[in-house]
């Protein structure tokens, strides 16, 4: 069907084109590049398939590929940890802070010192030395639609990257006389003199067999890395710690990495790499590609961004773009590369701090999941930009670690049910990182957080998951057994509170009612009600309809804590008061014009602190729900003038590319994506927060919570909107004119023309 909104005539389906990297300059390039080598591990290109990742440097003479593996974290001493025992003591600290004692939380603990969890580091790298000779025309560039990182240097050409089909990290160099001694190098920064690293180099039929063993000092964990190495003609042999190959035409190098417990038995991994070799005449990398491109090409495209940029701005290499913050072409491959960042670190696990990658052993915050913002800012954009690997990630991640969770409960609080870890090496659940300063153990709100995106997966794809039915419930279990104490009106009251990682003015960490502990119950109750008919249901909602309603301040912002005298701290960097806005619909400009203005206060007065990146950016998110548009700009501004992107387009924790982190390069697809459009099961709002810096564009294949697919087009002069349903329903269609009801049909594209912004 076609229909007009707005009273506007009918408009056409407008598509985009998907161009690839090497394609014309009319529209967003998929890929980058640069003109010289990486000089630093932070500039390398990369390429992952959520399980393996590689940093590719691209020197002719000295050609590195850092392997990581989202399981190599090196023991120390967290392992075996556990949640504190505090149970015995809970109503006393409960009875001391709701008397008004506001530093009655102070000793909630067993004493333990912070213990950070294992640390995520690399394995080593795969390293092919030459005799240097003086480089011709050089190119180094990675291909989106594909994970491939090439370079290019007069004959030589060298090509990586990670299959997503057969879990492998492919190497393909080729140059006429090809001479290189190729070693699995363990010598990465930061890595700890006690490591035991063993190296062996055998001959085999097809070239060469590499293996590198690493062992933990003190521990039965290790990792072993092994490298096929299939050479086409000249002559191998063995140069201890690796092979030397000379007068070649080619190397094709097959690696993969375990950690294990004991030993690992290389020679099986070397039957499996072998295995992947193709029978007959077919060409190897061509096959391995092939198979591969099939899976991450489909994902990476199924949507995209243009913002009219500068044809000529488009065809400039990264580091020069990024110097360029006001430039739309630098959105444009910004859009593009963390998408494909996002699908490249996401599989097994869903992205670290650092997402797939570090070059080195001393990864800042332990290279955890922070889960209390920095996870579900990550994958902000996996449900609405078609990234269902990414959220099927997220729940191995969840689903793996429910027993842990249960265990936290118990112990903290004596209830059933779960409470979620603000801090996870993706092996543990278990609570254990946690000081003074950090009371992480009392953050309630974690499980219904980290649930919120599984449950934004399945209503965009019309389909519940028993296992996040089975979740919500023991969510909502353990507020039935944690929410006892009531106030003098009588509501329950969320004590002991956690707002991360705030603490109120004149007041200590541990506090009662934070928001954002009051939304996460409010939605457990009521999401675990929903998927849940019949007595459970009925319970939960009563228990949901008890809790307090949110406080407004003496500013008029809705407060962060909503217990009087629990005054507001506002130069923070986190936004967790405002979880009812963002990413939950509780609190916005249509249902609670109120609250949504006391929202937007709040967000108004909250300072950037440290200007963390995930601050700007999570500001953004708000902001774009408020239908603030230049606010947003405001906030995008921030992140890209402060210089947070290396030239490999992955970004700075800080500005001035301070500590190696993703939100920024995972996050920013998630703000560009929310200040066009925003879906709930019942509502589609559409250009809420379109700053006026982007007068034209085109975004595609974003997919809403009411089953259907929306194409955006728009410039000065009109806005289009191509919505495709895959199931029939009624929705509240809101735009710039107002809000009406509009019926969509499953199979029947309807197209809506809304006149200029």
């Amino acid at each position: 069907m076609s229909e007009p909104a707005d009273g506007s005539a009918d408009a056409p389906a407008h598509g985009l084109t998907d161009a690839p990297f090497h394609g014309s300059s009319d529209a967003p390039v998929h890929g980058t590049w640069e003109p010289a080598p990486a000089a630093r591990w932070e500039d390398a290109f990369l390429s992952g398939n959520g399980r393996h990742g590689v940093m590719v440097f691209g020197d002719p003479n000295d050609d590195r590929v850092i392997v990581n593996h989202h399981t190599l974290v090196r023991p120390n001493g967290s392992e075996a940890a556990r949640p504190p025992e505090l149970v015995a003591r809970l109503k006393g600290v409960q009875d001391r802070l709701l008397a008004g004692d506001v530093t009655a939380g102070e000793d909630f603990t067993d004493g333990r010192p912070l213990l950070w969890v294992q640390p995520f580091h690399p394995a080593f790298q795969v390293r092919l030395l030459r005799t240097p000779r003086e480089s011709p025309a050089y190119r180094r560039e990675v291909d989106f639609t594909t994970g491939v990182v090439r370079a290019e240097c007069g004959g030589r050409r060298s090509e990586v990257f990670v299959s997503r089909a057969d879990d492998v990290i492919v190497q393909h160099v080729t140059e006429a006389d090809l001479t290189v001694d190729v070693t699995l190098d363990h010598r990465l920064p930061g890595v700890p003199s006690d490591v035991t690293v063993g190296h062996s180099s055998v001959l085999i039929a097809e070239g060469a067999l590499l293996t590198l063993r690493a062992r933990y000092p003190g521990s039965e964990r290790a990792f072993t890395g092994v490298t096929l190495a299939v050479v086409t003609g000249g002559r191998t042999r063995t140069a201890p710690p690796g092979i030397r190959i000379e007068g070649a035409r080619s190397v094709l190098l097959l690696t993969r990495v375990r950690r294990h417990k004991g030993e690992w038995d290389a020679l099986a991994e070397a039957r499996e790499l072998r295995a992947l070799l193709p029978d007959g005449d077919e060409d190897t990398y061509d096959v391995l590609l092939a198979r591969h491109t099939a899976l991450h090409r489909t994902a990476y495209l199924r949507a995209g961004l243009e913002l009219g940029a500068d044809p000529a701005e488009r065809t400039l290499p990264g580091s020069e773009l990024v110097r360029r913050p006001k430039s739309p072409a630098l959105l444009e491959r910004l859009f593009a590369a963390g998408r494909y960042h996002l699908l490249s670190a996401a599989g097994m696990l869903p992205p670290r701090l650092t997402g797939l990658w570090t070059g080195d052993w001393d990864t800042a915050w332990s290279g955890a999941f922070t889960t209390d913002a920095n996870v579900n800012l990550q994958t902000a954009s996996a449900a609405a930009a078609a990234l269902p690997e990414v959220s099927e990630a997220h729940a191995a991640l969840i689903h793996g670690q429910l027993p842990h969770w249960r265990d936290n409960a118990r112990a903290i609080f004596g209830t059933r049910g779960v409470v979620a870890p603000a801090h996870t090496d993706g092996e543990s659940g278990h609570i254990y990182h946690l000081s003074r300063e950090y009371p992480l153990h009392v953050w309630t709100a974690g499980a219904d957080w980290l649930l919120k995106p599984l449950v934004d997966h399945d209503e965009t794809r019309g389909a519940r998951d028993p296992r996040l039915a089975a979740a919500l419930a023991e969510v909502a279990y353990f507020y039935e057994d944690f929410l006892t104490r009531t106030d003098e009106n009588g509501h329950v009251v969320i004590v002991p509170s956690y707002s991360p990682e705030n603490r109120p003015a004149g007041a200590s960490w541990i506090t009662l009612n934070a928001a954002m502990d009051l939304s996460a119950a409010r939605h457990a109750l009521r999401t675990a009600a929903d998927h849940h008919p019949g007595p459970d249901a009925v319970r939960w909602r009563a228990l949901a309809d008890r809790l307090p309603p949110h406080r407004v301040n003496a500013d008029g912002a809705l407060a962060e804590w909503a217990w009087p005298g629990l005054d507001d701290t506002y130069d923070h960097r986190h936004l967790s008061h405002l979880y009812g806005v963002w990413p939950l619909d509780e609190i916005n400009p249509y249902d609670t014009p109120e609250l949504a203005a006391a929202a937007h206060r709040a967000l108004a007065l909250r300072g950037a602190e440290n200007d963390s990146a995930h601050g700007h950016l999570h500001h953004a998110l708000v902001a774009a729900r408020l239908r603030d548009g230049e606010r947003v700009a405001g906030a995008l501004d921030n992140v890209l003038a402060g210089d947070f992107f290396h030239v490999s387009l992955m970004s700075g924790h800080y500005p001035n590319r301070h500590v190696y982190n993703a939100d920024a390069a995972h996050t920013l697809p998630a703000v560009l994506i929310e200040m066009l459009v925003h879906s709930t099961p019942g509502r589609l709002v559409l250009f809420p927060a379109l700053p006026t810096a982007y007068p034209s564009g085109r975004l595609h294949g974003i997919r809403t919570r009411f089953g259907a697919e929306v194409d955006l087009t728009w410039s000065p002069e009109e806005r289009t909107a191509v919505i495709r349903p895959t199931r029939t329903t009624r929705i509240d269609l809101r735009t710039s004119a107002g809000a009406r009801p509009l019926s969509l049909s499953a199979g029947e594209d309807c197209v809506l023309t809304l006149g200029p912004q």
